[in-house]
């Protein structure tokens, strides 16, 4: 009989999908490594995973321990699998820009989730990065996972999305392209696929607020670049170590509108039901294409799943609120 032991092991080898209608107007062929076939339906499951297990074996996460991240969302989904099927309690801190779905869906797992202010400094004692290093140093036996910095974070993606992806195009990808944010997927894959071919392109897709085009074009940390944006799941307002620019071979930005209005014709015209930076994603694909010819393959990542935007990015009241529609 075929089965997986628990819930854990159906994670990674997700499909190859090939988008039609909106790349019409590309000469190559674009292929969508589809993550939300992970069973927290996100990218962050492979890392989150990766993480634990090697804290476990570098004696960091104790048995019965607590795990304690800052998370957009997927990751604490990611961790809370693990979390419950491995015995830890788990404390999620997320900033208020996250949708409600979120903040729910972490709850039914089992989470805590603190919910912090969006618009203050890193460094603020408020944001969400204080505050998870906070609660980790107080509790007993908190292990802070930081995926900001974490090189398990890249680590998962090298040793399981690259590899996936160069076997599924038999070695054709000649482009990789996916938003950033902590970098351990551009990363780990990005590095995998250079590894395996030099020539093969990595683009990094960033949004307006974000510091990640403007330091890897002229190595300024520019603080003029920082201001508050809607997009979920990408950009920073940090440096991760996570992120390695030498990988990188140029980041497009995506306004905030666009990548509203592409998460909902991702799902309209292609039946892609997916989240708010997959439509950052393939608009970023559509505004590379210059760089593109008719025998290229090009594979976009697409993070996670549509259920955490439904009262945003798919509510058109929302959208008109925002100005977007």
């Amino acid at each position: 009989m075929k089965y997986a032991k628990n819930i854990l092991e159906t994670i990674g080898n997700t499909p190859l999908v090939k988008i039609n209608k909106l790349t019409a107007d590309l000469p190559c062929l674009v292929l969508a490594k589809y993550e939300t076939f992970n069973p927290g339906n996100s990218v962050k499951d492979r890392m989150a995973l990766q993480m634990i297990e090697d804290a476990e074996e570098a004696g960091i996460l104790k048995p019965g321990g607590t795990i304690v991240e800052g998370t957009s969302g997927n990751t604490g989904m990611g961790l809370a699998l693990a979390a419950t099927i491995k015995g830890y309690r788990l404390i999620c801190v997320m900033n208020d820009k996250q949708s409600k779905e979120k903040v729910d869906i972490l709850k039914a797992m089992g989470s805590e989730v603190h919910v912090c202010p969006t618009d203050v400094a890193p460094e603020d004692p408020r944001s969400y990065y204080s505050t998870a290093k906070r609660l980790a140093e107080e509790i007993p036996g908190a292990w802070y996972v930081n995926q900001y910095d974490n090189p398990s974070n890249t680590k998962a993606h090298f040793l399981s999305t690259g590899p996936e992806i160069w076997e599924q195009t038999e070695g054709k990808v000649t482009h990789f392209v996916v938003g950033v944010g902590t970098g351990g997927t551009i990363s780990g894959v990005g590095s995998y696929l250079k590894s395996k071919n030099p020539d093969i392109k990595v683009w990094g897709v960033d949004t307006y607020g974000s510091v990640f085009k403007k330091y890897h074009e002229t190595g300024i940390f520019d603080q003029n670049e920082i201001y508050p944006y809607i997009t979920e799941g990408i950009g920073e307002d940090i440096l991760p170590k996570n992120v390695d620019f030498d990988v990188i071979d140029g980041f497009t930005k995506v306004t905030d509108k666009d990548a509203a209005v592409y998460t909902q014709r991702l799902a309209k015209e292609e039946a892609m039901f997916l989240g708010n930076s997959a439509g950052a994603a393939i608009k970023g694909v559509l505004q590379l294409k210059e760089h593109f010819d008719e025998d290229d393959v090009v594979v976009v990542l697409f993070h996670d799943h549509g259920s955490r935007y439904v009262a945003k990015m798919f509510n058109d009241e929302w959208m008109k609120a925002q100005g977007f529609i």
